[in-house]
């Protein structure tokens, strides 16, 4: 289905089924972050043949297949964060490129590129390797969902900390953002693909 921003008209594709049967959903505009509620079109036709007296299973109305376009879909980070699920399978993003820069630690001025949906960062073994004895061997991934950058833990000896916090679940990414493994601080940096 097409749903539409109320504050900017932005028009999105939207897969019914992330309604998870429920009758409607608020969602955050990926143009201007306004909040808007959408409402699931499979319980309005039920609502609607109730009132008739025809009973319909509500399974099988309006559930025309959508091709998959969740991969322009520009607000996965908001749909994430309200299911609890997080919306595509991991997959780079089209037109971006993803990289891990060294800012502090024995390899400062060190710059990895992204070149995979899911890298793993420590020691040794690592996609991302670091010369830090405080690094646990497999310290730390990051999970690439398009525009949905996670950082995990992977339950590391001495940690993953965002701002001076230690996490302890899994911490969304933006473009710029800092984090720090060992003695090794990171930023993870995303930029056009020219």
């Amino acid at each position: 289905m097409i749903i539409e921003c109320t504050n900017c008209h932005a028009k999105y594709q939207y897969d019914e089924d992330r309604f998870e049967r429920k009758p409607s959903k608020k969602i955050k505009c990926a143009k201007c972050q306004a909040i808007f509620e959408i409402h699931n079109p499979a319980f309005a036709q039920k609502q609607k043949a109730d009132e008739t007296g025809r009973r319909h299973d509500a399974t099988h109305i309006g559930k025309t297949k959508v091709p998959d376009t969740t991969e322009q879909s520009p607000m996965p980070e908001a749909d994430a964060r309200q299911t609890g699920k997080q919306p595509v399978e991991p997959r780079l993003p089209t037109g971006k490129r993803l990289s891990l820069a060294v800012l502090d630690g024995n390899d400062a001025g060190s710059v990895f590129r992204i070149e995979k949906p899911r890298v793993t960062i420590g020691r040794s073994g690592a996609d991302v390797t670091l010369a830090d004895s405080e690094t646990s061997r497999q310290h730390a991934a990051i999970e690439v969902r398009e525009t949905v950058y996670t950082l995990y833990d992977l339950e590391s000896t001495n940690g993953t900390f965002v701002d001076g916090e230690r996490i302890e679940e899994p911490y969304d990414l933006h473009d710029k953002s800092e984090f720090q493994i060992g003695t090794t601080t990171l930023m993870f940096i995303v930029t056009d693909e020219h």
